[in-house]
């Protein structure tokens, strides 16, 4: 420390305090700060450690992770468009209720207010409670009474508001300009449906998923509500940790689509999870009129293990997690979805073709 002796004067004292100031010496109440600048002048800023004296960087570590952050950096958009999208149909909403209401000479509460569902009844408490008693016991229906009705009014209140934003919908004319959110999924493996449909699925699946198995239908019927205008196309994703015979059946329907029979097969497994080992995949491929000798070569020499790999990683990189998975002309729903789910999708993207296809 630099001491300043008494028999200075005042002015004396701060021509030294300028002296210091001027060369830059530093009292010992800054010296931590001044150690620390000078540590920093040796690593170029934005490091996070050092090693040996060699600096890590945020970018090093970036890099490191960069599989983490990626998917970390796909999930915040993810919500920040579905937060997005949600508060638009909430706009949306908002806006045809200020229509209405203008329309009837009255308030956005007041139209609200006027929407009043059936009241609920004892008989509708009754038969509730007997729908739902195995979940409900051991409390008794006295118990739970108040609970049944509260729920059975918020339910019919949900109802009539949902009807009532519909026939608005109906009513006025509503244009999306908000383009969806798509992921690039490469439509490659058996399909049904033209190439030139205007509606591709690509479907991610696993043949021993019971949730894979009970969209079946729904896609059967989506095949039958718009024919042409829609492409299937099947790709696989094995949950091999979950179900120890995916991994198989995925390269048997491959074996079975090089002799044609891809869908023949595709059915009779998912009709039947429980007959997918090996032997009864083989002997269904008899069954079915394959060429044994071919089908069984194929399957045991696993000669389409890097394709179904392959459909799994590309799954895995567009976001899918779980099966069955779908990507709608690149939207993505998870899930076994129901047809007026899936029917949403497909008819907002007709709609967009035939927009597109007017406005040229």
């Amino acid at each position: 420390m630099i001491a300043i002796r008494h028999t200075f004067g005042p002015r004396a004292v701060k021509a030294v305090l300028v002296l210091i100031l001027a060369l830059g010496v530093c009292l010992p109440a800054c010296s931590a700060q001044d150690k620390e600048a000078k540590d920093k002048s040796k690593s170029p800023q934005g490091a996070l450690a050092q090693v040996n004296g060699q600096d890590i960087t945020e970018a090093d570590v970036k890099t490191f992770a960069a599989d983490q952050f990626a998917q970390l950096e796909k999930q915040y958009e993810q919500q920040k468009r579905e937060v997005l999208e949600g508060a638009l149909e909430q706009t949306i909403q908002d806006r045809l209720l200020q229509e209405e209401a203008k329309a009837a000479g009255k308030t956005k509460e007041q139209i609200l207010a006027d929407m009043k569902p059936a009241a609920v009844t004892a008989a509708d408490i009754d038969a509730f409670y007997e729908q739902n008693k195995a979940q409900i016991q051991p409390r008794t229906k006295e118990q739970v009474e108040p609970m049944i009705k509260q729920y059975l009014e918020q339910q019919r209140q949900a109802e009539m508001q949902q009807k009532f934003y519909e026939g608005l919908r109906a009513k006025h004319k509503i244009k999306y300009l908000l383009e969806p959110t798509r992921v690039e999924v490469a439509a490659t493996g058996p399909a049904q449906g033209p190439a030139t449909a205007p509606v591709t699925i690509v479907e991610f699946s696993d043949f021993e998923c019971p949730f894979c198995a009970r969209l079946i239908p729904t896609l059967d019927q989506v095949k039958a509500k718009y024919g042409d205008k829609v492409r299937i196309v099947f790709r696989q994703y094995p949950l091999q940790q979950l179900h120890q015979n995916a991994q198989k059946a995925a390269e048997a329907s491959l074996c079975a689509n090089e002799q044609g029979k891809f869908w023949e097969l595709h059915n009779a497994m998912f009709e039947n999870q429980k007959a997918l080992a090996v032997e009864q995949l083989k002997a269904k491929a008899v069954e079915l009129g394959m060429n044994a000798e071919q089908f069984n070569a194929c399957l045991d020499g696993s000669k389409f293990a890097a394709q179904v790999k392959a459909d799994f990683d590309e799954g895995s990189k567009a976001g899918v997690s779980g099966t069955p998975a779908l990507f709608i002309n690149g939207r993505f729903l998870s899930g076994a979805q129901p047809l007026n789910e899936i029917s949403k999708v497909i008819d907002d993207e007709l709609a967009r073709k035939a927009e597109g296809s007017s406005s040229k």
